[in-house]
């Protein structure tokens, strides 16, 4: 155990380190990624302190409770800075003030049971008695209620976050934030594992830091790769509607009048005839301004076909394309069809295609061959 809270020590300290000194000047200036380093730079020498005291004062030698009132003090604030930094990021950096005092009130009163149960028998905050073990029940369940709350929001952006890159970009770019969701994944699973790691003095408790700490150092690793790479900036052109970044200021825009959708509808047509949705590499505003047609009204008039969204709506329209080439020319390679079609590679058109059609290439052509 004493091994394990002086490596935690160690790696904690080199993460705070890195989120403060290291990052690119171009990170550093950016307010949603500097407010979101900084929280996690917060809640990596939190947890710095926190397996610092651990490790000096030997509070798990001591008992159950003694170990338990220090991770609910400290490991609480850490694990409410970590969810607003993922928030921040997911809403670039508009966060509602209720969402902060949701954290902010839970560690008040996480903190007032703790002391209460204190004052109630005059003892050290660190003597064992039924009263501090009642409070630490307490403040385990407010926990877990407060990351239930900030999970569900997370939740919620992310898949906001996904449908907003299918409707921007021309391919499935969802692997971009894979990070974010496993992140989210390692803080609920500190809030459900936590309240049965930390009454326990066993090998569970040894397993659960672990797992902590190769979590946090996942997550926080994964957010510096995220920001010194083009990801974010790609995601972040996603999010922004027509220049507005505010997620939580993009009002339901009106429907098309049937006018409206047949002059798009005829833009569209087009673009089509052009061939132009078979050029890899394009995204909703290129094709709405060569179409010449509003970007807003192009996501509306998409909002009518069975796809809803660009990417699958393009995805479904190359495959048919490609279909259509497969037939004619049975004889061409996997690559020459990519290329004609708009997949950026061969194994990305053998992956859609066979989740699209069922079948891969090779099998579709011998289907056809067959009738």
């Amino acid at each position: 155990m004493e091994l394990m809270q002086f490596t935690a020590i160690v790696v904690m300290f080199l993460l705070t380190l890195t989120l403060i000194m290291l990052l690119p000047r171009r990170v550093v200036r950016d307010h949603v990624f500097s407010r979101s380093r900084w929280q996690l730079a917060g809640g990596t020498s939190l947890l710095c302190i926190q397996f610092l005291l651990q490790y000096e004062l030997k509070l798990r030698a001591m008992g159950v409770t003694q170990g338990v009132f220090l991770n609910l003090l400290i490991f609480v604030p850490c694990s409410w800075m970590f969810a607003l930094a993922i928030l921040n990021l997911q809403r670039q950096g508009h966060i509602r003030r209720s969402e902060w005092l949701v954290g902010a009130i839970t560690y008040a009163l996480i903190v007032a049971l703790l002391m209460s149960a204190t004052a109630a028998n005059g003892m050290n905050p660190l003597d064992d008695t039924p009263a501090m073990r009642y409070a630490e029940i307490a403040s385990a369940a407010l926990y877990t209620a407060m990351t239930a709350y900030y999970t569900v929001i997370e939740l919620r952006e992310l898949r906001r976050m996904h449908r907003s890159l299918d409707n921007y970009y021309d391919l499935d770019m969802g692997y971009l934030l894979q990070w974010m969701e496993r992140s989210i994944l390692v803080l609920v699973s500190m809030a459900l594992l936590a309240p049965l790691a930390i009454f326990n003095n066993n090998i569970l408790l040894s397993v659960f830091g672990l797992a902590i700490l190769f979590g946090i150092y996942y997550f926080v690793i994964s957010f510096i790769c995220y920001v010194v790479s083009n990801d974010a900036h790609d995601v972040t052109e996603a999010n922004t509607i027509d220049g507005n970044d505010d997620p939580d200021s993009n009002q339901e825009m009106p429907p098309l009048t049937d006018e409206e959708l047949l002059v798009v509808g005829k833009a569209v047509q087009r673009w089509l005839a052009r061939g132009r949705h078979l050029q890899c590499g394009i995204n909703i505003k290129t094709a709405s301004d060569e179409m010449k047609v509003p970007r807003y009204k192009l996501m509306l008039w998409l909002k009518t076909t069975p796809q809803e969204l660009f990417s699958p709506w393009l995805t479904n329209l190359r495959t048919e394309a490609a279909k259509q080439m497969l037939r004619e020319h049975p004889d061409w390679t996997n690559d020459t069809i990519a290329q004609m079609c708009g997949f950026s590679t061969r194994n990305y058109f053998q992956t859609v295609f066979r989740k699209q059609t069922g079948m891969t290439p090779a099998q579709f052509i011998a289907s056809q061959k067959a009738k």
